[in-house]
């Protein structure tokens, strides 16, 4: 059974590929509730910056710094260096993440900053990305930088 939490995220990282972006969803967790969703937009918004988890903290809204060192941030995939500094500053100290076999990433940095980690490995996280990857390797390369 797909953790509630994780299956949000998923249901976000659908939401994006409908849309024709990439195929990455994140949901901030506080208290047993999300309090924050989102999802790779900078196709949809031609931002630089949205990436899934950047969305989920922006639609958290403003808080104070103790409420993020009480959540958990869910994401279908392991989030880049960009994505895992925000969880660093704002001192967000566990993560879940779907899978990393299509990307690994700042996963080693985050747990020496004391972040706690989890790796489900998820089928439908992974079919997702690699679908994705497979149709639109340009657009891939772009959002990771490559």
């Amino acid at each position: 059974m797909t953790d509630p939490f994780l299956l949000a995220a998923i249901e976000e990282a659908e939401c994006g590929l409908g849309e024709g972006g990439i195929p990455i969803g994140s949901v901030l967790v506080h208290d047993g509730a999300i309090v924050g969703r989102g999802h790779n937009r900078r196709v949809q918004q031609g931002s630089t910056i949205l990436h899934a988890e950047m969305d989920a903290l922006e639609n958290a809204g403003r808080r104070d710094a103790a409420f993020y060192r009480e959540c958990t941030l869910y994401t279908t995939l392991s989030p880049c260096a960009m994505c895992s500094g925000a969880v660093v500053l704002y001192g967000i100290p566990r993560l879940v993440v779907g899978e990393n076999r299509s990307y690994m990433g700042e996963e080693q940095w985050l747990a020496s900053r004391g972040v706690r980690i989890r790796v489900i490995q998820d089928a439908r996280c992974i079919a997702l990305m690699r679908e994705f990857m497979q149709r639109h390797p340009g657009l891939w390369a772009e959002d990771i930088g490559e």
